[in-house]
This record gives C-alpha cells, structure tokens and sequence, in this order.
C-alpha cells in the first residue's frame, strides 16, 4: 500500500466516522435538550451541515472527502476512462473504511454521551414516500458534487454540500440519509438518530437509486467536462 493511499483510506475512515459522530451526538443532545420536535431537527441539521462542510474542508485534499460509498461509487464510475482513473479493489476498498469509520463514529458519540455502544436501533423508518425523499435526497447530492466536479468548482464543495444536506434535513421526508455508511452507522445507535436494521436495506436501496438518477442528470446537463474556469457564467459551460 503506498503512502498516498494509506493516507486516502485513514481520511476516508476518519473523516466518515466525525461525520456520523456528528449526526448521532447532535441528535443526543438535542433530545435531551428539547422535547420540541422542530427544534430537535434544527439542531441536527445545523450541527451537521457546519460539521460536515468542516469535515470536507480538512480531508478534501487527502481523499476528495467522499464519506460515502454512494459518492465513491460514482467518483470511480465517471473516473474510470479518465487519467484519473483507479482500480475498483480501490474504490471497495474506500467503502468499507466508509462502512467501518460510520460504526465507529456512532459508537464514540454514544460512548461520550453515556449511552449503550453499538446497540441496534428500534427506530423503524420507511414507507414509500419516506423513501422517495431519500431517493430525491441522494440524487440532489449527487446532481450537485458531479455537478462541481464537472464544471471544475470544487472548490465551493464544502460550504455548499453541507448547505444542502442542512437543508434536505428539512425538505425531504426522510431527513436526509442520503448516505449507505451514515445509514449503517445509524443502525448501531438507540438514540433519536437511529434507524432500526430491518429498515436500513430499503433506504441503501433508495439511495443507489437517487444517486444513479443524480449522476445521470448531471451528466446530461454537463456532458464534457469545460476548460477549469472557476465560477464562468453557466452561459458559458455548455459546449
């Protein structure tokens, strides 16, 4: 293992075990600071839209910050015919540091909160139009880091994804997973961020599903990627 790689898959594992940190304690506290329901998702989504956007700034360098598999998947799948292009053994390998740092990420924030480490959830969540919103939830994701990538704007990644999965807390009805190592993570904890396992396979599902049809609008709309102009007049990105 070179040492470009080590350093891609720690970052990877790290960086995806403070965010599920971040979304489990958040959610910790807020349950135990209000019963108030609004207010509780307030918390969260501002506690994780702030960590992640800090998150992506610190690991971006290292690994590209995907956090999640879904991310991978397409960053390998658009990449492949490309310079940039690496093996899938690498990208598998990226997902299960994924995997493996959301476990462990749930299991600190519960470990500092005193509450019970890598108990499964009992929160049942699904239903069909809970997931269709977290199918739009992953796809708006998608459709916007391929957009950024595509369009050589990546240096807006942070304060706009976190933006928008701050927001998606609130306008999709599944509160936005958007994120098959987030949900596996979730599993794990018996908190107000949980998810039970039986419901986790029906939200991965969904997931793919939004981030296919995300990758697919994004590379429709930006089908060659544009000469590396930072911030041109969309106008301008076409052709």
């Amino acid at each position: 293992m070179t040492g470009a790689i080590g350093r891609r898959l720690l970052a990877e594992f790290t960086g995806t075990g403070l965010l599920v940190a971040v979304v489990v304690g958040s959610g910790i506290a807020a349950s135990r600071l209000t019963a108030d329901g609004a207010l509780r998702l307030l918390i969260s989504a501002v506690a994780t839209a702030l960590g992640l956007a800090v998150l992506i700034l610190i690991f971006i360098p290292a690994s590209g910050a995907h956090f999640n598999p879904v991310v991978t998947a397409a960053d390998w799948l658009l990449g492949r015919r490309t310079p940039r292009r690496y093996g899938p053994g690498l990208a598998v390998a990226v997902m299960g540091c994924q995997v493996v740092g959301a476990i462990g990420g749930a299991a600190l924030a519960d470990a500092m909160f005193a509450v019970p480490v890598l108990a499964a959830s009992q929160t049942r969540r699904g239903g069909g139009p809970v997931l269709l919103g977290e199918v739009v939830a992953t796809a708006g994701l998608l459709l916007l880091i391929v957009t950024l990538a595509r369009t050589s704007r990546t240096q807006h990644a942070a304060w706009s994804v976190g933006a928008y999965i701050g927001a998606a807390y609130w306008f999709t009805s599944s509160t936005s997973f958007a994120n098959p190592a987030v949900v596996i993570g979730r599993t794990l904890t018996p908190t107000y961020a949980g998810i039970a396992p039986a419901s986790a396979p029906a939200f991965i599902a969904a997931e793919i599903l939004g981030g296919g049809l995300g990758v697919m609008l994004a590379v429709a709309v930006y089908p060659a990627r544009p000469d590396p102009v930072p911030d041109r007049p969309p106008a301008r990105l076409v052709g």
